[in-house]
């Protein structure tokens, strides 16, 4: 949590910077933006102009989801390409460091999870119009931040997420990781990747997708983790107790034909299904987890165990190829 002292400098930082874009503008204070989970997320005004404002917190690190200058430079990559993003007016790197964007007016709704009224019709149109986007992502060309992450690491990296949950809120966790391990299949050419792909990380208007926005764990990797984590919200059913049915919505057999584009199918596009139930039961888990030890309260993660224990048992039947 930010000092006043500290936004109040903050602000005039992001002001002095923007005002070459909006010399004798009125600017307005930076108000907090709720719902960020990197570094600190801000709005301001610019007479009539608004922006988004992204800042490490002061004493942090910028490292991880705190790196916004990371964030700053996939933009920056991607604008003017086939994948709809803010653009990046103004970067500042001096400590601590932010970055400021367009201010993107949309909607972002996970379709299956979020409350909303929206028209289930125009759900399934912003569904199968995302599928697009990911494929022009996975076709563009872009930086290279770290040399890519093949199969094994990814489950390497979720297997210890899970591990460290509790074993009574993970049950047949350690027999899944089991079955993963021993069928890890072949590495495919790397591409950028975003890491949380799906229609709540993205500003739609109308049927369109706007903006893709939190990039916090891009990447260079193995599209298939992109792929099979946004199928995955595509069945209210993988979510006991938490999701939504939404007539219409396309299954996962139809949103791989739209991604594909008359392409053919990934290899082993199975096992990363498996693995994206795995992910999600880890990261629920560990969220779970916190507000059992009091470090985050949230009595909301109670709901969560059926679907922890669902993502696990299909999972398993997935890998093991049973239906």
């Amino acid at each position: 949590m930010s000092t006043a002292t500290e936004v109040s400098a903050l602000a005039r930082r992001v002001r002095a910077a923007l005002r070459e874009r909006h010399s004798g503008a009125v600017f307005g204070d930076l108000r907090v933006l709720p719902g960020g989970h990197s570094g600190l997320t801000y709005a301001i005004e610019a007479g009539p102009v608004a922006y988004v404002v992204k800042a490490v917190p002061p004493g942090r690190r910028p490292v991880g989801r705190n790196d916004v200058l990371r964030q700053a430079r996939i933009l920056r990559a991607l604008a003017g390409s086939q994948v709809p993003v803010p653009g990046v007016v103004a970067v500042d790197e001096s400590e601590p460091a932010w970055f400021a964007m367009e201010f993107i007016d949309g909607e972002a709704t996970e379709p299956v999870l979020d409350e909303h009224r929206l028209d289930p019709l125009l759900c399934r149109e912003r569904m199968l119009a995302l599928a697009e986007v990911l494929r022009n992502l996975h076709g563009t060309t872009g930086p290279r931040p770290t040399e890519p992450l093949g199969p094994a690491a990814e489950l390497e990296r979720w297997s210890r997420t899970m591990r460290a949950v509790p074993s009574e809120l993970r049950p047949g966790a350690e027999e899944l990781l089991d079955a993963l391990a021993a069928r890890v299949p072949e590495s495919i050419p790397a591409t950028l990747t975003h890491g949380d792909f799906r229609l709540g990380n993205v500003l739609c208007r109308g049927a369109r997708p706007a903006a893709v926005v939190d990039w916090e764990i891009w990447g260079h990797g193995d599209p298939r983790i992109d792929l099979a984590w946004f199928l995955l919200f595509t069945d209210h059913r993988n979510f006991p107790r938490l999701g939504r049915a939404v007539p219409g919505l396309p299954g996962e057999r139809e949103l791989l034909t739209a991604y594909l584009d008359g392409h053919p199918e990934p290899p082993a596009l199975d096992w990363f299904r498996a693995l994206a139930r795995t992910k999600m039961a880890a990261i629920m888990g560990h969220n779970l987890r916190r507000h059992r030890e009091g470090i985050h309260h949230d009595p909301d993660q109670e709901r969560l165990p059926p679907t922890i224990a669902a993502m696990i048992r299909t999972a398993h039947d997935i890998v093991a190829r049973r239906p």
